[in-house]
Formats: C-alpha cells, structure tokens, sequence
C-alpha cells in the first residue's frame, strides 16, 4: 500500500509539470487550430537556457525569470518569422511548419550544447527526501510541483482577468467576431506562441531538475501530447487535469507492468493511453464536439 500511494503522490507531481507543457500545446490549438508538433523542443530550448543562466552564477529563481522573458521573446520571433505569412494557409501546412522547426530547433540546441547529460549544479533543490509515514518524496519533484502549479494559476487569471487573455479567448472562440471588434489576429497568435515558450522553457527547466538535462528533455515534451488529447485539444483545464491523470497513469505503469516487460513501458504507456482515449472519447474529456448540419 505505501508502494501505491507513493506511486499515486509522486505521479501527481509530474503530473503538475507536464500540465505545464500540455498548457503551451493547448495555447496553440486553442488560438489556431494548429498541432504544434515542434513543443519537446521549445521544452529543451528552455531548459538549456535555463541551466546556462544557473552557470553563470544566476540564482535559479532569477533564471527562472530570464527564461521567462526569452522565451517570450523566442516565441515571438519565432511567430513572426516562420508561421505570420501562413495565416489562412491550410492547417497542414502549418503542422508541416512546426515539424521542421522541431528539427531545426533540436539541430541548434545540439550544436549549441552538445548531446551529454548535464546537471543543475550545485543542486537547486534539497536532496534529502521527505518521509511522511513511510512514503518517501524527493523535495526535487515536490518543489517542481509547486512551481508549476503557480505558474498554472497565474496563466488562469490572465485569461481571466486581463484584456489581452480576454482577447485571445474571444479570437480562439470566434475568429470572425473578434476581428470584427478590433481585436488583432496577428497579435494573439503571436503572444499564444510566446505563452507556448514560456509553459514549455519553465516545465523544461523543471524536468532538468528531476532527471539531467540532455537532448532526451525534447522527448519528454511530446510525452506530453496524450495529457492534452485526454484533456481535450482546445481545453485549458482539461490540459491541466490531462497532465496530472497521465502523471499517475504512467507511475503505476512503471512501478507494476515494467516488471513483466524487458523495459520502457513507463515510456510507451501514455501513448497506449492516447489510443484507447480517441477510439471512445476523440475530442476527450472536455474537448469542444464539432457538429457539421447539412
């Protein structure tokens, strides 16, 4: 039993962190319609440039911040540049765009970094573990947790309670009418790619922390693609919920199928998951139905 609560506990911790980077996927569709499948990279862009600020003598929460302020700042750039002149372009052309830009993206971050693991050190979170009644808790996923989590209310408020949230929410429901009020397409999808670089460089920064940094962190990204299809593709707090189920779906899975397997079914899991999620529920949980009357 404290086997299985543990394993419950320490999934719901990741499972905040990949809530975080399901949060940057679902920004994207939300906005365009468009399936980023370039997010496990701009997850390693962030940790990279997190841990080059740790380097340089940085605290961790300040470069937490710088990574915040990049990234924002790389998500813009990176709108305008590749993905501007293909508004009202097909859907698959722009999925085709963000495809390359993962390759492009992964081939900079290995010329940049290299390919070897690295570490944040000296250690940013404490390495003595909790124990609560025999349930053993790396401080290191704990405090992840909690950061994401923060991260998380603070992008809800924003949607909530600021114009430019409202905006975006008002172009992702109805484009036509948005525009129509003045709100600016071009700028929304822009700034809901620079929020994408924001989710995804801090839950990579995270990531770093709990297992090294390596050119592996990008995969762990697209580990995140079945939360926000169980979520549901245009639904923030179905990305949220999505990323905490999948947390402990793929804990159990590692702790009790890894024995009868030669390894790496924690890996596949979610993805097994994802399958057997759009064979009965194809927009998942709380994903808008597209009803088409003739």
């Amino acid at each position: 039993m404290n086997l299985f609560i543990q394993v419950i506990i320490t999934g719901i911790l990741m499972g905040g962190i990949y809530a975080l980077v399901a949060l940057g996927w679902t920004l994207i569709y939300k906005c365009s319609g468009v399936l980023n499948l370039a997010m496990g990279e701009l997850t390693l862009i962030g940790a990279y440039v997190c841990l080059t600020f740790y380097m340089w003598g940085f605290p961790f929460l300040l470069a937490l911040l710088c990574t915040v302020i990049i990234g924002f700042i790389l998500g813009l750039i990176t709108e305008r540049i590749f993905l501007d002149k293909l508004i009202g372009e097909p859907v698959l052309t722009v999925i085709m765009v963000t495809v390359g830009l993962s390759f492009f993206f992964r081939g900079i971050v290995e010329f940049l970094f290299g390919t070897d693991t690295v570490i944040f050190s000296p250690p940013v979170f404490p390495m003595k573990p909790i124990d609560i009644g025999g349930i053993i808790i790396g401080q290191v996923y704990l405090w992840s947790f909690f950061a994401a989590i923060a991260l998380l209310l603070i992008f809800v408020a924003f949607f909530q309670f600021t114009r430019w949230g409202l905006a975006m929410q008002a172009t992702a429901d109805d484009e036509m009418a948005a525009l129509s009020l003045g709100v600016s397409a071009r700028f929304v999808y822009a700034t809901a790619w620079g929020i994408a670089f924001i989710a995804a460089g801090v839950g990579g920064a995270l990531l770093g922390n709990i297992n090294g940094l390596n050119i592996s962190v990008g995969y762990l990204g697209l580990l995140v693609l079945p939360a926000v299809v169980l979520g549901g593709l245009n639904s923030i707090p179905g990305a949220i919920v999505g990323g905490i189920i999948i947390g402990v779906l793929q804990n159990l899975s590692g702790a009790y199928l890894d024995r009868f397997t030669p390894g790496g079914v924690k890996e596949i899991a979610p993805f097994i998951f994802m399958v057997i999620i759009l064979l009965y529920k194809p927009y998942g949980l709380w994903g808008w139905e597209r009803i088409e009357r003739v």
